[in-house]
Order: structure tokens, then C-alpha cells, then sequence
């Protein structure tokens, strides 16, 4: 048994990366509470495993008094009689292995050995996965339960919930599907790995993988906002003015944005470059809709937004999704006009300064300076 156990010891550092010294102190801890259960409740106990050989022997201690009272004391005489040179305050190790101690200690290093290699797994899959978040991970569907969908990763594998759905997709247990890893939580079982396919990070990191420059750090995304599903808008941007961010996204004959189309299962995709100026990117951002005029008001961080009467409904967009995704890009609350609209608003406050207040009686200062100046009646 003591070889086998230290073969078993040795083969799990080279395969599980747990340092043998780990697990000879566990198995160590394991035997103590062995011997405690089977062989009597001294709690000065102590085992140890020879790293050469895979002997191991268990010692109670005892400390030498003038008179024992205590089981875990020995009287200095009785020690004398063991060595003459022991004092009062030494202790003393006794080896006190039980003749038939080998199978319980086989069962009990069997049990922890197989403990902390459940542990150790759990954590090394625990430590890939922390260092992975916000990350893209490809899996295949294992199963669907309570609409949660089980997706195998290889090593372990990640929960897509409900919530985190396209609505209009479909998913069937052996199809491949790439998600994005949104949170990794540590559980007293295995690791718990939340991934998502409506998380605005999908977008960035399916664009990262489709388009070199914004990989390179050459082309920058600055902002995104998504209705997963149905529509994304991106606002792009590069340093480099010799460089379109806009171009590099599209690709040649849009064959990278199809690309990423086709991943999220058709969902469009507006992209946009950014622009420091408010005015140019909330136009930029209402796209594709024509605009006439922005108007922004700084203290509200609001703006109103002017476009011709025949493409109101296309800035607006169906249930206001097109306002809606290019308030949440800019950060700026956007009001929409038609160009009549906005008209009729600037006319009918132009109306109001306009009109001048009627002529009514003179005000109390005036009457008293007309009635100085006026002859006293006789």
C-alpha cells in the first residue's frame, strides 16, 4: 500500500500539477483523524510518511511533568526510565502504529487523495475560466432543461440562461455555438460558468476576431448599444486619418460585418464613426435616416433633432428602436422633429416673444408724478 501510495502521489503531481508535498501533509491530517476514530482521542498525535519509502508511522507526544494527571503527561520518573537525561518540559515522542492501522490508512489516503483531486481540478478549471471573462468560448449544446441551455466546453461546462437568449434563435442540443463568458463564480462544487449571447461584449469581441485593425488597436470601438436579436449599432474610430474605422469594420464587399451578421443569426448592424462633436455624431448616429439640423442643448446633455418630414418615421424607427439605440450610443437624450414640426414649435415661440403687453393704466409711480405737475384746481 505505502508504494502504491506514493506512486499514485507522484504520478497525480505530474498529471494534475498538485505538488506532492500537498498531498502527503493531507493524507498525513486524514491519518490522525483515522487513528483518532479507531485507536482512542489523544490529541497529541502525530503521522508521519517517509517521501522515500512510503513508511509511515504514527507518534503520540508527551510532555514530561513531575506528576502525570493528564493522558497527554508523563511523569518525569517514568521518563527517566526511557532516557535518564530527559527533563521536566521535554517532550516526548512515542511511536505507537497499530499493527492493523494499514487498511484504514489505505481507505482513508484513498479518500483524500481523491478529494483534493476533485479540488484541485475545480480549481484549475476555475482559474482558466476567471482569467477568461469577457472572453468569446465555442461549445456544443449538451442539453436544454427549464429553458437553461448546457453548453460542453471541453473541461467543464457553461450555463446560457434564459435571459441571456436571443429570442429569435433556435438552439438544439449538438450545435456548435460561440457565447460570451459573463461571469464565473466560484461554488463548493464545480465552477460555475454564466455565458450570454445578447451581451454587447459579443459584438466587440466578434468584431475583434473579424477585423484585424480593431484587433491591433488600430481602429478603436468606442461605443455600442443593442436590442439583441433585431438591431446594433457601433460607433467606431481611428487616429489615423488616412484610415476609414467605418470601411475596415464593412470589409470588402461587407464580407467582414456578414460575417458577424451570420453568427448572430441575422441580427443588423449599423456602423458608425465616432466623432468628438456631439452634433456630427448624433447625426452619424440617427443614420440611416437624413437630418437637417441638430440642436444641442449642453446643460441637459439633450439635443433636437431636425430631419425632413418624409424620413421622420425612418429616424424614429419601428417602435422607436432606430431614437432608441442612438440615444443609448451617444448618451444623449434626443428629441426628433420633423422639419413642420420644428417649425411650427420655433413659430409658435417666436409668437409668444412677439406680442407686446397692452396698454393699461399707468402704474402708481406715474400717477403720482402727473398729479405733481398738474395745477391744483381752484
Amino acid at each position: 500500500m505505502k508504494n502504491e501510495l506514493l506512486e499514485a502521489i507522484y504520478q497525480i503531481e505530474r498529471e494534475k500539477g498538485i505538488k506532492a508535498e500537498t498531498l502527503l501533509e493531507s493524507v498525513e491530517a486524514a491519518l490522525i483523524t483515522a487513528y483518532k476514530k479507531n485507536f482512542g482521542n489523544s490529541q497529541n498525535v502525530k503521522v508521519e510518511i517517509d517521501p522515500e519509502t512510503g513508511v509511515f508511522r504514527v507518534y503520540e507526544a508527551y510532555t514530561v511533568v513531575a506528576e502525570a494527571t493528564l493522558e497527554e503527561e508523563i511523569s518525569l520518573e517514568d521518563a527517566r526510565e526511557m532516557d535518564p537525561n530527559y527533563v521536566l518540559g521535554d517532550v516526548i515522542e512515542k511511536e505507537v502504529t497499530p499493527r492493523d492501522f494499514g487498511r484504514i490508512a489505505a481507505l482513508a489516503a484513498k479518500q483524500v487523495v481523491v478529494q483534493r483531486i476533485r479540488e484541485a481540478e475545480r480549481n484549475v478549471i476555475f482559474d482558466e475560466y476567471i482569467n477568461r471573462e469577457s472572453e468569446i468560448v465555442t461549445g456544443i449544446i449538451q442539453r436544454i432543461s427549464k429553458g437553461v441551455i448546457y453548453i460542453d466546453l471541453g473541461k467543464t461546462e457553461a450555463l446560457l440562461l434564459p435571459s441571456e437568449q436571443i429570442p429569435t434563435e433556435t438552439y438544439k442540443p449538438g450545435d456548435r455555438i460561440k457565447t460570451y463568458i459573463s461571469e464565473v463564480k466560484k461554488t463548493s462544487k464545480n465552477p460555475q460558468i454564466l455565458v450570454s449571447r445578447t451581451h454587447t461584449g459579443l459584438i466587440k469581441r466578434l468584431f475583434e476576431l473579424e477585423v484585424p485593425e480593431i484587433h491591433d488597436g488600430v481602429v478603436e470601438i468606442k461605443s455600442i448599444s443593442r436590442e439583441a436579436g433585431s438591431r446594433t449599432k457601433i460607433a467606431v474610430y481611428a487616429q489615423d486619418e488616412n484610415i476609414d474605422p467605418v470601411g475596415a469594420c464593412v470589409g470588402q464587399k461587407g464580407s467582414r460585418v456578414q460575417s458577424i451578421v451570420s453568427e448572430l443569426s441575422g441580427e443588423k448592424i449599423d456602423i458608425i464613426e465616432w466623432n468628438q462633436d456631439p452634433v456630427a455624431f448624433i447625426t452619424h448616429a440617427l443614420s440611416p435616416s437624413k437630418v437637417e439640423q441638430v440642436i444641442v442643448a449642453e446643460d441637459h446633455h439633450s439635443a433636437t433633432v431636425v430631419v425632413p418630414d418624409y424620413q421622420l418615421s425612418l429616424a424614429i424607427g419601428r417602435e422607436g428602436q432606430n431614437a432608441r439605440l442612438a440615444a443609448k450610443l451617444t448618451n444623449w437624450k434626443i428629441d426628433i422633429k420633423s422639419v413642420s414640426q420644428y417649425k411650427v414649435m420655433t413659430q409658435g415661440q417666436a409668437s409668444q416673444e412677439e406680442i407686446p403687453e397692452e396698454d393699461g393704466p399707468l402704474a402708481p409711480e406715474t400717477l403720482d408724478a402727473v398729479d405733481e405737475t398738474a395745477p391744483e384746481e381752484e
